[in-house]
């Protein structure tokens, strides 16, 4: 029986994998799918996951391990009709109410002001329902409290924090009406990057002022004691660890001139939640777009003209474990140029039990495994139908989790 799945998305080739890890074999491929990238995959626990799909106008509910050469669709257990370009997703800490956002697609200004909810098990089946908010691609969480399970948006240009019920969602019909909720404004205006510690009912996000922090237990957000970055830069995206109670990001310093991404700066910063303190170390130069969590350790896949490598940080003591160099891609970002126009970048994914990280090589159909927990180890070099332009996608399941841990798509 196999334990572990990754799932490897070419949005651009308009597929969904997957593979195996203990035998790096392909275990079925989903065509016709887009993965909305920047949303994401949200593993829902048992080895199931979600995502959205932006060719079908879809929340796709899959068990990757039920996929099977001659029948690789036996994966998808549900098709929940969602507004899309998807942004955002992220579910409530039982797994059972997903909250989708929309983003601008094509456009180059906000322009779709609907928020999808979906209930997962509704009595008669899961169904969704669309409100409008406000324009202008809102993170999102879904925090549980007191009265029942609420989204709250992260909006931003003017930055505000709004909670609205989940319940009155589901229950305000089906021609999307405006709905609006209890709002906290006065927030940085460049938000970019949440997670939610349903533990405390506390959302973070990161803005250009530092971590900002709101107590979302109640009908409107309350704030909380904001927390300066402590270091160069500032974090675009956040991830949270509910095990070790850790909240980790990589600060930017640079990111207001992406045509010079080859000399911004990197410093992987971890937080601990209960303690309140941060502690940080630098990464080097280039761009690092995102970053996976291993059983003990942080995995930073960076992106640089001189040379791409993958390092490994222990996540407590942030001591450097190792350091793998990556074979470069042929459509790598370019000194000059925005490192997203007509570039190739690498997905991430590990394992949450042991040291196993892989990452791909955009461009080339090409995912890396290694074992970081080897220093020194080779990468094992697996090849995927499709040629993972953008770099793809990656997640890493496992069959034993019982719930979603992390409520955010990543």
């Amino acid at each position: 029986m196999k334990h572990e799945m990754l799932v490897v998305a070419d949005q651009r080739a308009r597929t969904v994998g997957f593979i195996d890890p203990a035998t790096q074999e392909i275990t079925g491929c989903i065509p016709g799918v887009v993965l909305a990238e920047h949303a994401g995959i949200l593993p829902l626990g048992n080895g199931r996951c979600a995502w959205i799909d932006n060719a079908g106008g879809s929340l796709i509910v899959m068990d990757p391990f039920a996929a099977t050469d001659t029948d690789p669709a036996a994966a998808i257990e549900h098709r929940i009709s969602v507004a899309i370009p998807g942004e955002h997703l992220a579910c409530d800490p039982a797994g059972r109410f997903i909250a989708v956002s929309t983003g601008l697609g094509q456009s180059w200004e906000p322009w779709s002001d609907l928020l999808s909810v979906v209930d997962l098990r509704a009595a008669a089946g899961p169904y969704s329902r669309r409100i409008r908010t406000r324009s202008g691609e809102p993170g999102v969480v879904v925090a549980a409290t007191p009265d029942g399970p609420r989204a709250v948006l992260r909006h931003r240009e003017p930055g505000a924090i709004e909670s609205i019920s989940i319940d009155a969602i589901l229950t305000d019909g089906v021609h999307c009406p405006q709905l609006r909720g209890g709002i906290h404004e006065a927030v940085g205006t460049e938000g970019h990057g949440d997670a939610y510690d349903p533990a405390t009912g506390t959302l973070f996000v990161a803005t250009e002022r530092g971590l900002e922090c709101f107590d979302v237990r109640g009908r409107v957000p309350v704030p909380l004691p904001m927390r300066p970055w402590e270091a160069a830069g500032r974090a675009y995206f956040l991830r949270h660890c509910p095990r070790r109670r850790l909240l980790v990001a990589v600060l930017r310093e640079g990111g207001e001139h992406p045509s010079r991404w080859d000399t911004w700066g990197n410093t992987l910063w971890v937080h601990n939640i209960d303690a309140n303190t941060s502690r940080s170390a630098p990464l080097g130069d280039g761009m690092i777009f995102r970053f996976a969590l291993t059983g003990t350790a942080i995995a930073v896949a960076r992106i640089h003209p001189d040379g791409d490598d993958l390092r490994v940080y222990d996540a407590e003591t942030l001591q450097e474990r190792g350091r793998w160099s990556l074979p470069p891609m042929d459509q790598a970002p370019r000194r000059g140029a925005e490192p997203w126009d007509n570039a190739d970048r690498r997905a991430i994914a590990a394992s949450g039990s042991d040291e196993w990280v892989a990452v791909t090589r955009g461009g080339h159909g090409e995912v890396h495994l290694v074992d970081t927990g080897v220093p020194g180890s080779a990468l094992v070099t697996m090849e995927v139908p499709t040629p993972l332009n953008d770099g793809g996608h990656l997640a890493w399941l496992k069959r034993a989790t019982t719930g979603p841990g992390d409520t955010v798509g990543r």
